[in-house]
């Protein structure tokens, strides 16, 4: 099973916290580009919706950068969230080779 999400990059110098008061979830995904990283944002409705669906290590998620022209397979690695509020604070990607998803 995978699931399609969209994210976007994330402005530089944006604050987490006024991020999520937006609605918007700070993200981070690893592995696209050798060691580089990317700081995302995705819509609090739209990781809700993944988290539903997909299992963090387990489900193969296509993820869709359009800001940079960037589609790829690749697993959630880590979700942070509020121990009891369970309000969602991070999400962690890490990118995965085309030939490791076609088992």
């Amino acid at each position: 099973m995978s699931v399609n999400v969209e994210c976007q990059k994330r402005p530089e110098g944006s604050k987490p916290r006024a991020l999520r008061r937006e609605g918007l979830i700070p993200a981070t995904l690893y592995g696209h580009n050798g060691s580089e990283s990317i700081q995302l944002i995705i819509k609090e409705k739209d990781a809700k919706m993944l988290l539903r669906d997909a299992s963090p290590n387990k489900t193969v998620v296509n993820l869709a950068i359009p800001d940079l022209s960037w589609t790829g397979t690749t697993l959630i690695r880590e979700v942070q969230s509020h121990p009891w509020k369970r309000t969602l604070n991070h999400l962690s990607f890490f990118s995965v080779p085309a030939t490791q998803t076609e088992n």
